[in-house]
């Protein structure tokens, strides 16, 4: 599964290297707190979800296709797919910001207050589920899985380096396509912004359909109005639904943090978590066929070090006693019960046992007083 796994290494080095090369040359501005947050903030789910999401593409194409682009041209069917998969993608995105069961998924994605690449992988856990019917059609056409997949990892690559803060204007690519320029309209809090822009990669179908908007030039703000997420993926992905169910809007009152982690080791908490999903990927990949009792143990624990890992970043000691938890039980897996040798493994989770019992110790953080926290 090596094929999958190099293009998130990328994605993960690149987020990294971007917000050092922010906080050094200050074109803008970075909070790690934040950063962590949004690589945490739905990666292992997300990654369950998007292989329903392509399981039941497969599944489609293969038992209920109307095979209605058979006898296309091949050149013809991944021009129609790249435009045809934009076309979805631009009424998906539309329509979660139009109906409220929908922008419970989508709203965690606005939530990020600092425009820099990891708000591009800020996403609810469910966001992959409500992609689901929409590109259905083009299972339902005939597109082969293979150029459905193509086509994805070109799309989502393009919104990806659309949430950058140091790409700059792009001259006359700017008239078909969806920028950096065009795509910061879409985070802007103030106005009606939020509602422009919706393309992923080509803006003329905002153009076409009314929703084109040019960045403000006067001072404004990314995010979304009303109170701050609370940097914890369970409780952001989920707290809209249950917001929905109880049609209350007034958030709990927010303990006050114990302690103030220190930012470095909290982006070295996030690595190794996230190089251990990088792990379960190249061991794992979308596959749902064979699914294994260590494959599910292995998935459980590395979606609870996120929340745990989240719970750390906002000073409580439940995060720390969690996290040290997670960790001793990842390292007996697979170093005593499933007895994996690899140096990989051996390594990752022992430095993230290491990791939580300096942090559990007070390595890597300070005591807030209590006359501190009013």
């Amino acid at each position: 599964m090596n094929e999958l796994t190099f293009p998130i290494i990328f994605m993960l080095a690149i987020v990294v290297a971007e917000g050092l090369v922010i906080a050094k040359t200050q074109k803008g501005t970075v909070s790690w707190q934040e950063l962590v947050f949004n690589l945490n903030s739905g990666h292992i789910m997300l990654w369950l979800f998007r292989g329903l999401e392509i399981f039941c593409y497969g599944f489609v194409v293969t038992h209920y296709s109307f095979n209605l682009v058979e006898n296309w041209p091949t050149a013809l069917v991944w021009i129609f797919t790249i435009l045809a998969w934009d076309f979805g993608f631009y009424w998906l995105h539309r329509l979660h910001h139009t109906y409220r069961v929908l922008w419970a998924v989508h709203v965690v994605h606005h939530q990020g207050e600092h425009y820099n690449l990891s708000l591009g992988v800020r996403n609810s856990w469910y966001s992959s589920l409500t992609s689901i019917p929409f590109f259905m059609l083009l299972a339902l056409m005939g597109i082969p899985l293979e150029i459905f997949l193509t086509v994805s990892i070109l799309h989502y690559t393009i919104q990806f380096f659309n949430h950058s803060a140091l790409i700059p204007r792009l001259g006359w690519l700017e008239k078909f396509m969806v920028t950096p320029q065009h795509h910061r309209v879409h985070h802007v809090k103030e106005g009606h912004y939020s509602n422009r822009n919706f393309a992923g990669s080509f803006i003329f179908w905002d153009k076409l359909f009314g929703t084109f908007a040019k960045l403000p030039e006067t001072e404004h703000h990314f995010g979304i109005k009303g109170d701050p997420a609370s940097e914890n993926p369970f409780i952001d992905s989920n707290l809209p639904f249950w917001r929905m169910i109880k049609r209350a809007n007034k958030p709990a009152q927010k303990l006050p943090p114990l302690f103030r982690v220190n930012q470095v080791a909290l982006v070295m908490g996030t690595l190794l978590l996230f190089t251990l999903v990088i792990g379960y990927v190249y061991l794992y990949g979308y596959g749902y066929q064979g699914t294994t009792l260590q494959q599910v143990v292995l998935f459980v624990l590395l979606a609870l070090g996120t929340v745990a890992l989240s719970g750390i970043s906002d000073g409580r000691k439940s995060g720390l006693m969690s996290w040290f938890f997670i960790a001793c039980l990842l390292l007996i897996c697979v170093v005593f019960i499933w007895q994996w040798t690899t140096p990989f493994w051996i390594i990752f989770t022992s430095a993230l046992w290491l990791h939580s019992l300096l942090m559990l110790v007070g390595i890597g953080r300070k005591p807030i007083a209590v006359a501190n926290v009013a």
